[in-house]
């Protein structure tokens, strides 16, 4: 019998400590391109692109590029996004048309477009978007060379009511974590949709289909690069459109596929001393 692995901490930071002028000086030469994956967004995603270029290429350049992966919209996100100076790629083009194939193929996408040698990728959603969400997941990314992939938390209402958002995050993927995955419960907000990584780092694990991809991103890195090249920071409050529960049990599926499928990884591989070994093969013997 081994002994579960204990939770690591993670490098925790405020946006608040990080200045975008600072970290303009802090480039050193480096790309930096924004990524928004976006189906139906025409509401939010122009006046989160207007707050990019004004803050974070016209006032001060620290952003290079930004990229609105149109997945599938039925409205006018690729209009709005285009107007407020993005570059739009639609899935269309890439999947032959249709609803989309979803976040993580987007991702993949937008990925595969961008010239930045550090992404940012952000929901297109988010109704109160400021500029410190972008410097504050590029500051650890920035200022610690050891820093691979960095993921934001925030204070999640719904509907107005404080801390009764991220109902997927808390019903299912945080557990999912403390059980196969402990060495990663101090990461807050495993289903982030903000979040900022290297480029190495992407082009050393593969995107995960579909509402899979960030906990996939999150588990895949941390095998990869350790733990300890995790940060996480404090975007303070986030307000986005909350969908009805019965939309929610795709998403929450998505997660649940994503986790197991690591966890078998890892069995297979023989890591011994994960407890995602011991609760699979538990699974296997269970189902013999």
């Amino acid at each position: 019998m081994h002994a579960p692995a204990a939770a690591t901490a993670i490098a925790t930071f405020d946006h608040r400590r990080f200045d975008a002028a600072a970290l303009l000086e802090a480039k050193q030469g480096r790309s930096i391109s924004v990524c928004l994956p976006a189906r139906d967004e025409e509401a939010t995603v122009g006046g989160i692109v207007a707050t990019l270029r004004g803050d974070l290429v016209e006032t001060c350049p620290l952003i290079d590029e930004i990229i609105v992966v149109e997945d599938g919209s039925t409205d006018r996100t690729a209009e709005r996004a285009v107007r407020q100076g993005a570059r739009v790629v639609s899935s269309r083009v890439v999947h032959g048309g249709g609803s989309g194939p979803g976040k993580g193929q987007a991702m993949a996408l937008a990925a595969a477009e961008a010239r930045g040698d550090l992404l940012v990728f952000l929901d297109a959603d988010v109704r109160n978007f400021g500029s410190h969400f972008v410097v504050g997941l590029l500051g650890p990314l920035l200022l610690r060379p050891d820093v691979a992939l960095v993921k934001a938390f925030y204070r999640r209402p719904l509907d107005g009511r404080p801390g009764e958002g991220g109902r997927v995050t808390e019903l299912v993927a945080r557990p999912l974590l403390a059980r196969l995955f402990p060495h990663l419960v101090g990461v807050l907000q495993p289903l982030a949709g903000e979040c900022a990584v290297r480029r190495d780092v992407l082009d050393a694990i593969t995107f995960a289909d579909g509402y899979g991809v960030e906990l996939a991103m999150l588990i895949d890195v941390a095998r990869r690069f350790g733990v300890a090249s995790l940060a996480q920071v404090d975007l303070g409050e986030r307000v986005h459109r909350n969908r009805p529960l019965a939309e929610l049990a795709p998403q929450a599926g998505a997660v649940l596929d994503a986790a197991l499928a690591r966890a078998a990884l890892g069995a297979s591989h023989g890591h011994e001393g994960d407890p995602a070994v011991a609760v699979v093969h538990g699974l296997d013997r269970r189902s013999a």
